[in-house]
C-alpha cells in the first residue's frame, strides 16, 4: 500500500525488522554517502573532531491497521466537534465532508506537530504523528533524540485510537475493570464489581499504596483492606489477597516489581481507582438518598424518576396501534 504493508505471513517478524531501525543505522547511511560525496572536511579535520552531524528536521511515526469490514472505518470520522459554553477545545481542528470519491481525514494540530488520520485506499485506517519541531516537547534536534521522539509519536497514535474506541463503544471502558477475564490457559479471573465492599476496599487501598515508593506486599494489602472493610485482619486470609492481587494485575491496575513479591500501582490503576472511588463515595450515596428520601419533598432525581415511570405507565395503557408512530 505504497507506504504500508497490507498483509504479510509473519506480522511479528515484520514488526521486529521495523523496530530495529535506530539512530545508528541512519548515521551509518550518512557516513557511507559522505565517503563518496565531496565535502569540506579533510582527513586532518575529521581527526580533530570536525564533521557533519545529523539533526531531525521532521519525524513521522505511523500505524496502519487493516480493516475486516472496510466500510466501518468511516465511523471514526463521522463526528461533530461540540464547543463548550465556557471552554473551547484548544488548538485547531479540520474536517472534511464525507462524499463518494473523497477520503475522510482527521487532523489534530499541536504547535508544529500534527496527528493525521485517514481512511487509506478504502481498506485501512492510517494514523500518523508528524513532529516538525522537536522543541515542541523540549527535546533537542540531534539524531540521538530519536528514541524519545518515537515514544511520543507512537504514544500519541495509540492514545487517539483508545479515545475513539471508547467513544464508539463506551461499554468497554467499564468492561475493562468490571468484566471477568479469561487467560490464555482458560482460567477465569473475575472483575471488580462496582458497589461491592471488597472491590471498593481494593480500589481505595490503591490510592494509598500509590504514594509508597517501594510498592506494597500481600501482607500490606491484607491489613489495609481488612481495616477499610471493618473486619479483623485474621478474617481476611492470605489466599484471598493472592486472588485479589491476581485480579488487580490481570486488569492492569498494578504490576509486580521485578525479582520481588511487591507491587506498584500503575497509572491506569491510579486513574481508575480515583474515578470509581469518587463515584462510589460521592455520587451513589447522594443519588440514592435523593431517590429514597421519605416525605413529600420532591428532589430533582425523584421528580425525574416519577416522570419517567408515568411515561412508561402511559405507554403500557395505550392500545398498541396508538404506540405505532407509522399509524395515522
Amino acid at each position: 500500500m505504497d507506504n504500508a504493508f497490507a498483509a504479510v505471513e509473519d506480522p511479528a517478524a515484520l514488526q521486529q525488522i521495523c523496530d530495529r531501525l535506530c539512530a545508528n543505522d541512519i548515521n551509518a547511511l550518512l557516513r557511507r554517502w559522505l565517503a563518496i560525496l565531496p565535502h569540506p572536511f579533510t582527513a586532518a579535520d575529521r581527526e580533530a573532531g570536525y564533521r557533519y552531524d545529523l539533526s531531525i528536521l521532521q519525524a513521522e511515526f505511523s500505524l496502519t491497521q487493516m480493516l475486516d469490514a472496510p466500510v466501518s472505518g468511516r465511523m471514526f470520522f463521522d463526528r461533530r466537534l461540540i464547543h463548550g459554553r465556557r471552554r473551547h477545545t484548544p488548538s485547531r481542528w479540520r474536517t472534511r465532508v464525507i462524499t463518494d470519491g473523497v477520503t475522510p481525514s482527521l487532523h489534530v494540530d499541536y504547535k508544529r506537530t500534527t496527528i493525521k488520520q485517514y481512511h487509506k485506499e478504502g481498506r485501512a485506517l492510517r494514523t500518523e504523528t508528524t513532529i516538525n519541531d522537536t522543541r515542541d516537547f523540549e527535546i533537542g534536534k540531534r539524531l540521538v533524540n530519536l528514541p524519545a521522539l518515537r515514544e511520543i509519536g507512537f504514544s500519541a497514535n495509540w492514545r487517539l485510537l483508545r479515545v475513539q474506541r471508547l467513544d464508539h463503544d463506551p461499554i468497554i471502558g467499564a468492561a475493562a475493570v468490571t468484566d471477568p477475564i479469561t487467560t490464555d490457559t482458560g482460567a477465569r479471573i473475575s472483575g471488580l464489581r462496582l458497589g461491592q465492599r471488597r472491590s471498593h476496599a481494593l480500589l481505595a487501598a490503591l490510592l494509598i499504596f500509590r504514594l509508597h515508593p517501594n510498592g506494597f506486599s500481600n501482607a500490606d494489602l491484607r491489613a489495609l483492606t481488612a481495616q477499610l472493610r471493618g473486619l479483623p485482619e485474621h478474617d481476611v486470609s492470605a489466599s484471598q489477597m493472592t486472588y485479589d492481587l491476581r485480579r488487580l494485575r490481570s486488569h492492569g491496575l498494578i504490576q509486580r516489581l521485578a525479582h520481588t513479591h511487591r507491587y506498584r500501582v500503575t497509572d491506569h490503576g491510579l486513574h481508575t481507582a480515583m474515578f470509581l472511588t469518587r463515584v462510589h463515595d460521592r455520587l451513589l450515596p447522594t443519588g440514592l438518598a435523593h431517590l429514597t428520601e421519605p416525605g413529600p419533598n420532591r428532589t430533582p432525581l425523584r421528580t425525574a424518576a416519577h416522570a419517567y415511570q408515568k411515561a412508561v405507565d402511559d405507554l403500557v395503557r395505550k392500545p398498541a396501534w396508538q404506540n405505532d408512530p407509522h399509524q395515522t
